[in-house]
């Protein structure tokens, strides 16, 4: 088995420490630690954080391979810090049986770049008119316990509600897209000012608050607990925050280019911007920022949506909804969360590796590093500061709203189970 000492690396963002990992457990943390018969990673400066966990990633495999496959997808995880990440349903075929979601499982075991938990369909085919195997999926060999249409919003009520009260009775949790789809019909951009200017059809706010409001209501009414994908708008913060208040067991995320990048963005006609949800108003991203750091917003997820050439290079309107974030996300996350003061690096550990390792169940992930954890760890140069060139991404689509910007933080180091899959920010 083989040892690996992390020397001097500020783990949390704290004072330096030493961390010596033996096969695939931390087995001391501490200063001056004895690093004989192991390989040494001077990390001086360097803050050393839990493997991030993404509880939405579009992995794209079965059917998309031209635009992601697992491999690819869990070598781009990797580049970013993360060891685990949830892959999204909206394959061809739709996971929605369990020997889908057992394929994408498997094959996440089989390349072994980060580990793979695959979200099950909550209705068949993501039509939205009836339940998909929710047990099944759970009972596979996947053990499926995030259940999600994402792409599609689950908008009939009533399917909604027995999907609560179908994977309460084995603790899963359902991920709601919310999107109601006759408010977004043809819409192209967030509704507001610039889509009026530019003639754009408008997305309104309201389409997304008017789920979330039904859903929290829902998972209070049959005492199940339902997660909000990708929320974007301050009125969707507000209702969450009533919720918990209410003791109601809601959680939601945010994505990175949620937290940074604005619908003004769109006047330029580029499809890099093209998203779903669309991007907002700078009030908006000022919100989210906000809620992220005090905890209204539980986590961060990327929504990696990996797109081929042809389906981005193209009028705005031809153009795919999506953009990469995978490689970005932690750098995102520290240029508007970190460098704003709004969050801390313990901070930064909590919304994007304890708490999405928390709601999606995904053991000996999102885990303290102290001596007896499993080495999931991930080692950062925060005081790095370059511009993103995609063209180096591990990911097999280059979709990125990023091309060019400079951003700080770079990953150098990833470590799944112990054994290195990223080593000076080259995969191994």
């Amino acid at each position: 088995m083989s040892k690996t000492l992390i020397r001097g690396a500020k783990v949390l963002g704290g004072e330096p420490q030493d961390v010596l990992i033996d096969g695939e457990t931390i087995t001391q943390v501490g200063t001056g630690l004895s690093g004989e018969g192991a390989e040494v990673v001077e990390a001086g400066g360097k803050v050393l954080l839990p493997g991030l966990v993404d509880l939405h990633t579009h992995l794209r495999e079965p059917g998309r391979e031209d635009s992601e496959t697992v491999l690819t997808g869990t070598r781009s995880a990797a580049s970013g810090g993360y060891t685990a990440v949830f892959a999204m349903a909206n394959t061809f075929p739709v996971a929605d049986t369990a020997g889908v979601v057992e394929q994408v499982w498997r094959l996440g075991r089989e390349h072994g770049y980060c580990d793979v938990r695959p979200v099950g369909a909550v209705t068949v085919g993501l039509e939205g008119r009836k339940l998909a195997e929710l047990g099944a999926m759970h009972e596979s060999a996947a053990g499926v316990t995030v259940f999600s249409d994402d792409g599609k919003c689950v908008h009939d009520a009533v399917i909604m509600r027995r999907a609560l009260e179908y994977v309460k009775a084995f603790g899963g949790v359902v991920a709601q897209h919310a999107q109601e789809p006759r408010l977004t019909e043809g819409a192209q951009m967030n509704e507001g000012v610039v889509s009026a200017e530019l003639g754009l059809g408008g997305w309104p706010a309201v389409a997304e608050e008017s789920v979330i409001a039904r859903d929290v209501l829902l998972a209070e009414h049959v005492g199940s607990r339902v997660h909000i994908c990708h929320l974007s708008t301050a009125g969707s913060v507000e209702i969450v925050r009533w919720a918990k208040s209410r003791g109601i067991d809601v959680t939601a995320e945010v994505t990175p280019h949620h937290l940074l990048l604005t619908d003004e963005l769109v006047r330029t006609y580029n499809p890099v911007y093209k998203v779903n949800p669309p991007l907002r108003t700078e009030r908006d991203v000022m919100a989210l920022r906000e809620a992220l750091a005090d905890g209204t917003i539980d986590i961060v997820a990327t929504d990696h949506a990996p797109h081929p050439h042809e389906d981005k290079d193209c009028e705005w309107a031809a153009a795919a909804m999506g953009m990469v974030g995978l490689e970005t996300a932690l750098s995102v996350v520290q240029e508007t969360m970190v460098g704003t003061g709004l969050l801390d690096w313990a901070g930064v550990a909590d919304r994007m590796s304890f708490k999405p390792a928390r709601i999606g169940r995904a053991e000996g992930h999102g885990r303290p590093v102290s001596a007896g954890e499993p080495a999931n760890l991930t080692l950062v140069d925060t005081a790095y500061r370059g511009p993103v060139d995609p063209a180096g991404f591990a990911s097999r689509s280059r979709n990125t709203p990023y091309e060019g910007r400079e951003l700080p933080g770079r990953v150098t180091h990833t470590w799944l189970r112990g054994k290195a899959t990223l080593v000076d920010g080259k995969l191994t």
